[in-house]
């Protein structure tokens, strides 16, 4: 097992997936741009151990959340189709190089570290300023209001299989704003509902081909959940209540120190 910190059973894991749950139902923001970081520079495991340790965590938390969407019909499964012929073969390629590697090398650590850092930065920017820079694209591509290009979808796909796969962030903020650009004209719950059931195939291969390579902490991963599961359904009620004007952005400016401080550590 590869980490640095002890795994043992902690409250400190649970109250980390109880917030880290929270946040992910008060602002939709996937976990692995707030548990990732959090594991590295808090609790001191490896990257590698927080990545792997991190996908099987959202891909147990948002199978739940695509049950849900599908049974509302809002999951368009063609689009998440175009994005999973891009973001598979993705995965295979960046499990490819990290078995290569391995797992506990100097050069994935700090490629990890790095992939992870500039993840979150990009996290950040989508947001703070995300409705500005669609309407931004949309001024200047007006052609992308009618129209859904089936491979720039998968482009899309396979650049958000990397991100995920190195780091374990991406699949939420940025897939989301994607989508958002490349479909217009659909609505925003089928785009969220889109963005989750695809990061369910994409976070599960990736996870096992960690596992694979002896990367995840199960002890670590029940305990995660065990926090979580009570936190999203928290963070799902209390989001009907408070707004998001101040929530995203504050997030928003979070995940910006966090890349920094991942980028300073390399």
């Amino acid at each position: 097992m590869i980490h640095l910190a002890s795994s043992g059973f902690s409250p400190a894991f649970i109250v980390s997936g109880l917030l880290v749950g929270a946040l992910v139902g008060l602002t939709g923001v996937g976990g692995g741009s707030l548990m990732t970081p959090l594991l590295v520079l808090l609790f001191g495991f490896h990257p590698a151990t927080a990545v792997g340790t991190d996908l099987l965590f959202a891909s147990t938390t948002k199978s739940f959340g695509t049950l849900f969407h599908h049974a509302g019909k809002s999951v368009d499964w063609q689009v998440v189709g175009r994005l999973a012929l891009g973001s598979i073969p993705a995965t295979g390629l960046a499990m490819a190089v990290i078995a290569h590697h391995g797992t506990t090398s100097r050069a994935m650590s700090l490629v990890m570290s790095l992939v992870l850092g500039v993840a979150l930065l990009l996290s950040a920017v989508s947001l703070l300023v995300k409705d500005r820079i669609i309407r931004w694209v949309m001024d200047r591509h007006p052609g992308m209001r009618r129209q859904s290009p089936p491979a720039l979808t998968v482009l899309v796909g396979f650049v958000l299989g990397l991100l995920v796969t190195l780091s374990s962030v991406g699949a939420g903020a940025l897939g989301t704003v994607a989508l958002l650009l490349l479909y217009p004209k659909m609505a925003a719950v089928r785009v969220v509902g889109s963005d989750i059931a695809h990061a369910v195939p994409l976070t599960l291969i990736a996870g096992l081909g960690h596992w694979y390579l002896g990367s995840i902490d199960f002890p670590l991963l029940g305990t995660l959940l065990l926090g979580s599961i009570p936190g999203i359904l928290l963070g799902s009620w209390a989001a009907r209540h408070m707004s998001e004007r101040f929530l995203r952005p504050s997030l928003g400016v979070v995940l910006a120190l966090v890349g920094w401080r991942m980028l300073t550590v390399v």
